[in-house]
């Protein structure tokens, strides 16, 4: 169900559609968001020689502080972030099946489709062509490309928009990290929340920057029907 503080979504002068991946691109009950913490996780205790309690608490800390995990391990440690991201992306897809909903839906929206990740493209890549959706995405904006800085800082809303030539005024940004979607909705793009209620997703921010909310992504596209 689409629970909206404003009027029904009109799709007429919707031009550009950001999604966001983890969590968003596919539910969070799939299980493979999972994996990629269990792997964050792994990656603090033989890096740090942590128990896993404590490499949980660091990875949970240097998400709040930083944003990702990975940049706080570049700010406080001085890390190089490309290995911490290979071994944390390399999860098994192999569970992953087609879906043919999410597959003509994406199909029938109007306007570009653009993906906007804290992960890499090659995270990205892997996700879609799994579901074999890959095809309706013409960009991947991602945590490399905006020099490893994170959602929500602002700066790279303007510089992700300028590279994908999305008109902010005639988009719409889903997204399951609340408050990922404050720059957006202060660049008047219409912002969608998917409240899969984890914890972590709801930290930081409230309603005035929420147009939407949905379960999922399916059940998003379900309410436009």
């Amino acid at each position: 169900m689409l629970l909206s503080p404003r009027s029904t979504l009109d799709l007429n002068h919707i031009t550009g559609w950001i999604f966001d991946l983890d969590n968003t691109i596919y539910p969070a009950e799939s299980g493979l968001f999972p994996q990629v913490a269990e792997r964050m996780t792994h990656y603090l205790e033989a890096t740090f020689n942590l128990t896993r309690d404590d490499a949980f608490a660091m990875r949970r800390d240097l998400f709040e502080r930083f944003g990702t995990t990975g940049r706080g391990l570049m700010e406080e440690h001085g890390m190089d972030p490309a290995e911490f991201l290979s071994f944390v992306h390399d999860i098994d897809l192999s569970e992953v099946v087609y879906d043919e909903e999410l597959d003509s839906t994406l199909g029938n929206l109007p306007g570009k489709k653009v993906i906007f990740t804290n992960g890499t493209t090659e995270h990205a890549r892997r996700i879609l062509e799994a579901y074999r959706i890959d095809h309706h995405f013409e960009y991947c904006y991602d945590i490399i490309e905006a020099d490893h800085r994170p959602k929500p800082e602002a700066a790279i809303y303007d510089d992700m928009l300028a590279r994908t030539g999305i008109d902010a005024s005639q988009a719409v940004m889903l997204e399951d990290m609340q408050v990922n979607l404050k720059p957006a909705h202060d660049r008047g793009i219409t912002t969608i929340w998917l409240d899969h209620e984890l914890d972590w997703a709801k930290s930081g921010m409230t309603a005035p920057h929420i147009d939407y909310i949905a379960r999922d992504l399916k059940s998003f596209f379900r309410s436009l029907r």
